[in-house]
């Protein structure tokens, strides 16, 4: 099985022609609204250790978000939905379309199946609530490869990461809108394994936040090289 990682909300960098959108929401810009904080970091550690390709989109999700589909009416954020259409059309081409054909082209390119893992962070609180789970692993119950595959993800670091609360689905559901739903149309079952790892940032620059990293690591070399998925 060949692995690919990606990381669509890696960083929040501004292009200079649309640093005025943002010149007065700097908080926001550096908030979990602009970004997945420590994404990238778990993602170029898993992309090293299993040396697989790594392909992350390091401009804010607040001027175009890489992880929704065309038609979604969060493509564009309350920021950069009053450019010009003709500004919206030069966004896509710089920033959106690079990212997602380029790692469309990979998939399509590579011997099969192909494991795609798509690293996100998420806010341990939303809309006032708290938010118990501490890793979530997102993907299509309706889709057989990743059904199985995300089981044993799961059992593997229940065992190795017995304190953390692991949950399928959760905090949000594996087909919402995303990058990953959109591959699922290009590519049949046995072709394609898209799943989306959502962390909690209240993690973030602890102890434990090296060993989610290591411990997804360690299970993953077990699907991976010692198993016949």
């Amino acid at each position: 099985m060949n692995l690919i990682i990606t990381c669509e909300h890696a960083g929040n960098q501004v292009p200079e022609s649309y640093s005025h959108l943002f010149a007065e929401v700097k908080e926001i810009l550096d908030s979990h609204q602009g970004w997945d904080p420590g994404a990238l970091e778990i993602a170029r550690f898993l992309a090293v250790e299993c040396s697989a390709p790594l392909f992350s989109c390091e401009t804010t999700r607040l001027l175009i978000e890489p992880n929704r589909s065309l038609h979604s009416h969060q493509l564009y954020s309350t920021y950069s939905k009053k450019l010009y259409d003709t500004d919206h059309d030069l966004i896509l081409q710089r920033y959106y379309y690079p990212h997602r054909n380029g790692v469309e082209d990979v998939i399509s390119k590579a011997s099969k199946p192909v494991l795609h893992l798509s690293i996100h962070t998420f806010t341990p609180v939303l809309n006032n609530q708290i938010r118990t789970v501490d890793i979530g692993i997102l993907f299509d119950p309706d889709r057989k490869a990743e059904s199985e595959f995300c089981k044993k993800l799961v059992d593997g670091l229940e065992q190795s990461l017995p304190y953390l609360s692991i949950r399928l689905n959760e905090p949000y559901k594996g087909t919402d809108d995303g990058f990953t739903t959109y591959l699922r149309t290009k590519f049949y079952d046995h072709e394609y394994l898209g799943i989306e790892i959502e962390v909690n940032q209240k993690y973030l620059g602890t102890e434990k936040w090296e060993m989610i990293a290591i411990g997804l690591k360690e299970i993953l070399f077990e699907l991976l090289y010692e198993s016949d998925l």
